[in-house]
This record gives structure tokens, sequence and C-alpha cells, in this order.
């Protein structure tokens, strides 16, 4: 691992922790905990930004009455939110580790007092060893105030604190020139800022689950933030010490740099 690592965001998206009945898959948040464990172990401090709240408040309130979708989500989220702790809460105590919820709306990463208190309470927390576990205030996150999807505030963490990587774990081992399942296709390990790979996403014709963010925008956070100078993957959050051997430097994933 290159000795100038010293902050990591990891991004893990809802079909990553989730099977095929929308139900939180336990093994993979420990794979999850476990690796970052490791990271902590050479002082590499990690932010989390971390989806499934509201699948987890599904498994909790099963279907509801609500027809409304937005008021829906926020319902399944506010119950969600505090499962999905319980859960990193448990599984980082296991190592000794501390861990906290940030939850964040669009509007608090603008220039101002909003951005200059998340900038405090992230440093705060690193200071402290404590890993901060982020994800969008989903309760009040309405319209204007809410991210694309967890890419972008991904993206904007990455920026807030100055990390040195920003690593995107999806349900894919990263871009592809097609499908991913199809014998022909081969996945791209490098791409840079300004190379036009957009047709390849298309091309992949891949359908997305419960998640909002699909390859598209994730090609679009990744090139957007490598372009900040922050080295960003996409790779298969399934796969085993993905995030620990992506910083090993082996060859996982596909990278974006400037």
């Amino acid at each position: 691992m290159d000795d100038d690592i010293k902050r990591v965001v990891v991004k893990v998206g809802t079909n990553v922790l989730t099977n095929k009945d929308n139900r939180i898959l336990g093994p993979v948040l420990r794979e999850l905990v476990r690796q970052i464990a490791v990271l902590y172990e050479r002082d590499v401090m990690v932010v989390l930004v971390s989806s499934g709240s509201a699948i987890a408040g599904k498994e909790v309130l099963g279907k509801m009455s609500i027809t409304d979708k937005s008021i829906r989500r926020q319902v399944y989220s506010a119950v969600g939110q505090p499962r999905m702790m319980r859960h990193y809460y448990s599984l980082f105590h296991d190592y000794g580790m501390r861990c906290a919820q940030v939850l964040a709306t669009k509007r608090d990463f603008d220039p101002g007092k909003h951005r200059e208190n998340m900038i405090n309470c992230y440093e705060g927390l690193l200071s402290e060893g404590i890993v901060p576990i982020a994800n969008e205030d989903d309760a009040v996150s309405i319209t204007m105030s809410m991210f694309t999807d967890n890419d972008e505030l991904a993206s904007l963490v990455a920026e807030l604190i100055d990390a040195d990587r920003l690593i995107i774990l999806s349900d894919t081992d990263g871009l592809y020139t097609g499908h991913p399942d199809d014998k022909d296709s081969i996945k791209i390990n490098e791409v840079s800022f300004n190379q036009d790979v957009e047709q390849y996403v298309k091309a992949s014709g891949k359908k997305e689950g419960e998640g909002r963010g699909g390859m598209a925008s994730k090609l679009r956070i990744a090139k957007g933030t490598a372009q900040k100078d922050i080295p960003t993957y996409i790779a298969n959050g399934k796969r085993e010490n993905v995030i620990v051997d992506i910083l090993d430097n082996k060859e996982v994933g596909t990278k974006f740099i400037h």
C-alpha cells in the first residue's frame, strides 16, 4: 500500500448489501467491517458511505398503506437507519472500534456555516479514530436537497475530507466494454477523466436493482472525482478483500485517474 494513502472514502451500494429477495446480507457487512479494521491497523482512516436504510426499513415494516413514493421512502429510511447503525455498531464493536452516523442533505455541502460544521464533525470523528458512516438524511431530504444518489454523496465527502482515494462498491467488477456476462466483453482497468467511455455503459445493457445510482451515474461521479485529483475505483463489493486489494495496488475493478 502506498504510504501517501491516509484517508479513504468507501461507498457501498444497496445491490451489494442485499440479496435477490432484497434482504440485508450479514456476511457482506461483516466482510466490509473486517476490511476497514485492517485499514485502521495500517493507520488508514475510512469514511463509509452506506446505502441500505430503505431496504432495512422494508424488512421491519413490510408493505405500507402510504401511496406517495417520496413519503414512503422517508418512512422506510427513518425506520431503517437505526437498524443499519445497530448492525454496524455491533460489528465494529467486535473489532474494538467505534462508529458514528453522519446524515446530510445536499445543502450541507454548500459554502458557508453548514459546510464548516460538516468539516469539523468529520475531522473530530477521524481524529478520535471513530469511523464515520455517512448517508443521506432521507427523512428530510426531498427534491432540491436530495443527492442524485449515494455515489454523489461519497464524492462530496471525499472532497470535503481531502481523501486520497474513493472506492465505489457495486455488484459488478468494474466498467466493461459490453454486458459483464458477455464472453466478448473486456473489463477496462484504467480510465482517464477525459476519456470517452460512456458508450460502454449503454452497450452493457445492465439492469439496476433497488439502488438509485446506476453505472451511468457511477461513471459520471468517478470521472468527476478523478478530475479533482482523487483516484476513484468502481469494483465488486461482494468480492473478498476487495478494498484492501485495491489499496495494495492489485488489478481490481476499474481505476479512474486525472
